[in-house]
């Protein structure tokens, strides 16, 4: 039954002037019905008093008369049914013209009840096209023009009709245009209800769609960040490592051996890293990805060991009590000390020194990595890598600041302020 009537409403709403066809000759039916049957009342004469009516009518037992109703048929007027015929007609086209056709049913409902038939319900197709007005407009409009065809009707009705300014038929007119004006208009408030409703679920299905892009492409640029500063990090310091062994060779093997062994320990803590990063490119279906945890300061000395084993003098000096930084945080100092120290060691020339420091002030946690080096490269801006524009985005995405820049004297400088709790942007609501 139910698909039964969803395939009636589809057709219905494709064929749309074919269901107005369908309901204008509907209208006409019902007016013709409704034109071609008289009820009248006989009221029966006292049966003691002469009997003026005798078999008449009803007769009257015990003194008193008796009240019936009787039906017989009547013939409408041929203009009644001109009108009838021009005002169901008009409403096979109430959807493409719903004023027009109000204002056409409205008049010739207005000729019907000045000089026709008062038996001829012309102005029901009036009360139709009020109600396709009112559905398909607003509410001002409604109001307007409804209040108009009930009054020019009804008064119409009242002053110039055949029948008495009282008679029902007058105040029908006025009670049924006024239920089409407040059908319509509740059926085009719950359009626009449905409507409001399914523009909101578009909406949020939008905005979730665009959340989620928005949430891969940060993570596509976050494990790209990781892949450079792992590649960067430690391809540098095998590349440091397969000089010294290549240009000791021959003279100190030991010396060469052990830049070798740095060079394998670097490999390997470099496909360690390349394994945990990719691993979060897995799918459910993938082969288990790594569970070790994303460096911290924690290992902190064991990063400057390798970069002191590829020669560059790195001083470190902290004065950050031991704080318990956040994951993200935590990650972020790491990353950009070893960015600012692989930039060092690419930059800043063979005879570069380095200084690292980890300072908690107040509610922030400051990194700084300065150099002294006079090499002809040695600011890692000048050429064209992504090194500290990476280290920028880290920083920003954790509300924290990034400044870079030469020394004075020579060398470089980076120092980022990283927040240890996270700060909103003006406005924002706490969560």
């Amino acid at each position: 039954m139910t698909r039964t009537l969803d395939r009636a409403r589809c057709q219905a709403t494709a064929h749309p002037l074919a269901l107005d066809a369908i309901l204008a000759f509907a209208v006409l039916t019902c007016m013709l019905a409704s034109s071609s049957i008289d009820p009248h009342g006989g009221r029966g004469e006292n049966a003691g008093t002469g009997g003026t009516r005798g078999t008449g009518g009803p007769v009257g037992t015990g003194g008193t008369g008796e009240h019936a109703v009787t039906w017989a048929a009547h013939t409408p007027h041929p203009l009644a049914l001109v009108l009838m015929l021009i005002g169901a007609t008009a409403l096979i086209f109430r959807r493409r013209a719903p004023r027009r056709v109000l204002a056409l049913t409205g008049t010739v409902a207005l000729i019907e009840s000045v000089v026709g038939d008062p038996r001829a319900p012309v102005a029901m197709s009036a009360v139709i096209a009020l109600y396709t007005v009112a559905a398909t407009t607003d509410r001002a409009t409604t109001v307007r023009l409804g209040l108009l065809t009930m009054t020019v009707l009804t008064g119409a009705s009242m002053l110039a009709g055949p029948l008495p300014w009282y008679a029902q038929e007058n105040l029908a007119i006025f009670a049924w245009a006024g239920i089409g004006a407040t059908a319509g208009d509740a059926v085009r408030s719950r359009r626009a209800f449905v409507q409001a409703i399914r523009d909101r679920a578009d909406r949020a299905e939008r905005t979730r769609e665009e959340e989620a892009g928005r949430r891969v492409a940060e993570e596509r640029l976050r494990i790209a960040r990781d892949l450079h500063d792992v590649v960067a990090h430690h391809i540098a310091l095998v590349n440091v490592q397969a000089g010294v062994a290549a240009h000791v060779m021959d003279k100190r093997p030991d010396q060469a051996k052990e830049a070798l062994a740095h060079v394998r320990a670097a490999s390997r803590s470099a496909l360690n890293e390349l394994r945990a990063t990719v691993g979060l490119l897995r799918q459910s279906g993938d082969p288990e990805a790594p569970t070790e945890p994303a460096p911290g300061l924690a290992r902190l000395d064991e990063l400057v060991g390798t970069f002191r084993n590829a020669g560059l003098p790195v001083e470190v000096a902290r004065a950050d009590q031991d704080t318990d930084l956040p994951a993200a945080v935590d990650l972020a100092a790491y990353r950009v000390v070893q960015e600012a120290l692989t930039n060092v060691r690419k930059h800043a020339g063979p005879e570069a020194r380095a200084e690292v420091s980890v300072v908690r002030v107040g509610p922030d946690v400051e990194v700084t990595v300065l150099d002294d080096g006079t090499g002809a490269d040695a600011d890692p801006g000048s050429g064209g890598g992504h090194g500290l524009l990476g280290m920028r985005e880290r920083v920003t995405a954790l509300r924290g600041t990034l400044t870079t820049g030469p020394r004075h004297g020579g060398g470089f400088r980076v120092q980022a302020t990283l927040p240890i709790t996270p700060r909103r942007t003006p406005g924002e609501q706490p969560l």
